[in-house]
């Protein structure tokens, strides 16, 4: 499904907003974007890029912010670095000896170094293609979530938006007592409210709630505006979903994929049985439906 998608409509282009500083994991984002945080050798980008290909959304527009030079050249050199290469010295040509690059179209555009989710949002209007719709999510986040499914959700509903919803884990142990003695345990419980997990499916008329202007932030006005006028739905998703919000949140999605284990890896066979819930503290943004916070930066 790389042309067409449900319904023979044009399949809608994936926007990965890709600016933010990543102030919480200075130990790794001091030289690159945060979306460039290595999981298993690959950087979370391509993690994300990998859920959404898997479904056969293909098309990607990377919003780029700090440190966006990195992402650049990281697309820049895929090829060359992915594949057996055959150089002419004379000529300067360059042969390559391998097909298992992945088919994608990948759209690197500088939505400003300090510009939040909004503005970013905005300001890649221009290369969205021609579908009536188009798909928006963090660079940091990850989960098995159904893309499929969640665009047939989105298009049966009929509103302007879809936000997936998701419960996270809860950051401590939680028990319960009766006087003096603990009745039950459990070590990280899921939460009970859901909060935003990104993964967002929007029609084009979000594009007019938008501003170029850098200070625009998508969950405040826009995503408040769309729920107070009943143009926002929740997709409800009770499967894995973890932000990578913390050094502790990306050394725990490393031990899930170094030992196999990796919820989100739903593009092969070797993905093991999902782990009950993962290390660090739970994501970010409700939104009223699920109650909005503002991000850290521009995501």
């Amino acid at each position: 499904m790389t042309g067409m998608s449900l319904d023979d409509h044009p399949a809608p282009r994936v926007v990965i907003l890709c600016g933010g500083l990543g102030t919480r994991m200075r130990e790794e984002t001091e030289y690159r974007p945060k979306p460039m945080v290595q999981v298993g050798g690959r950087p979370l980008l391509w993690h994300i890029m990998k859920l959404y290909a898997a479904h056969g959304f293909t098309d990607f527009v990377c919003a780029l912010g700090y440190k966006g030079d990195v992402i650049k050249r990281y697309f820049l050199d895929y090829h060359a670095l992915r594949s057996d290469v055959t150089i002419s010295l004379a000529s300067g040509a360059v042969r390559y000896a391998t097909s298992e690059v992945e088919d994608w179209q990948v759209t690197l555009v500088d939505t400003g170094e300090s510009s939040m989710t909004g503005a970013r949002v905005k300001r890649v209007e221009h290369v969205l293609g021609d579908s009536d719709v188009f798909m928006c999510t963090y660079g940091d986040g990850v989960g098995d979530v159904d893309i499929g499914e969640l665009l047939a959700f989105h298009r049966s509903h009929g509103r302007l938006a879809t936000v997936t919803g998701v419960v996270p884990p809860s950051r401590f142990g939680e028990l319960v007592s009766d006087g003096p003695m603990v009745t039950s345990f459990a070590e990280k419980p899921a939460g009970g409210e859901r909060i935003s997990g990104g993964f967002f499916v929007f029609d084009r008329e979000v594009l007019e709630r938008l501003s170029a202007d850098p200070a625009c932030v998508l969950e405040r006005e826009p995503l408040e505006s769309l729920a107070r006028d009943g143009e926002l739905c929740v997709y409800q998703h009770d499967g894995y979903w973890q932000c990578a919000d913390t050094l502790r949140d990306v050394e725990q999605l490393r031990r899930l994929w170094d030992s196999g284990s990796a919820p989100w890896r739903v593009w092969d066979d070797r993905r093991a049985v999902p782990l009950e819930a993962s290390d660090g503290p739970s994501g970010r943004r409700s939104i009223d439906v699920l109650e909005l916070l503002v991000p850290s930066a521009g995501a």
